[in-house]
């Protein structure tokens, strides 16, 4: 049983999600305004397991609250549910910190699959490495605990999203081999057709701003021409 806050202000899509996820043995919580949100989870750092967010909410915004959840360290799953169907506004919210993105109206099978998916790596991240395996990760003058979602550069504290995690890790579990954008997209996310390729240039180029001491001249995340990318440690 995972403890879910789902922030919708459609109350018929509230009241569904709530009944769905209680089907599943899941403990609900329901809001339906963005700075009531930001209260419990921010200010009083509420703690959930999963979080179900509205793109478009009274208040804050479903956007600004993911962003500001972020800012401030909270790692949560995040699944935004949106009706902009749009590659930009997809990548938009992955880019301030969700973890998936669902376009209304959804098939609420598709949906619970996607929420289970994220509980999953979520417990994944919370237990012990497999054999061969390490939670932590130094490169450079780089220094990643993936069990704390905790990294550094030259001693300085990065912030990184949940996603820029599974990222670095899938690369740090493929040292020198050339991994294709699908590769990554799948491997690293789950993702396949339903995100552009595109975002993961975007991603590699925020590791390479966190990470990389020059950023335009990389040796730790490197392009392949016409193949993808390499971690280079």
């Amino acid at each position: 049983m995972a403890r879910v806050l789902v922030v919708e202000d459609e109350v018929n899509i509230a009241r569904g999600l709530r009944f769905n996820l209680e089907l599943e043995g899941h403990d609900v919580h329901v809001l339906h305004d963005g700075d009531q949100a930001r209260e419990m989870l921010i200010a009083r750092r509420e703690p959930y397991d999963l979080l179900i967010l509205d793109w478009m909410l009274p208040g804050l915004s479903g956007l600004d609250l993911c962003r500001g959840l972020r800012k401030h360290g909270l790692l949560m799953p995040v699944i935004m549910l949106t009706a902009r169907d749009q590659s930009a506004h997809k990548i938009e919210g992955l880019m301030v910190g969700a973890d998936d993105y669902v376009t209304k109206p959804f098939n609420i099978e598709e949906l619970l699959a996607r929420i289970e998916t994220q509980l999953r790596r979520q417990r994944w991240h919370e237990q012990e490495p497999p054999s061969g395996k390490d939670h932590s990760l130094s490169f450079g003058q780089n220094v990643v605990d993936f069990e704390r979602f905790e990294a550094s550069h030259q001693g300085r504290e990065v912030k990184l999203t949940s996603l820029e995690f599974q990222l670095l890790r899938y690369f740090a579990e493929h040292p020198g081999r050339v991994l294709s954008r699908q590769q990554l997209l799948e491997g690293a996310w789950g993702f396949s057709e339903a995100i552009t390729l595109r975002t993961v240039d975007n991603f590699v180029l925020r590791l390479r701003k966190a990470f990389e001491d020059v950023p335009s001249k990389p040796r730790h995340f490197l392009s392949i021409r016409g193949a993808g990318y390499k971690f280079q440690p």
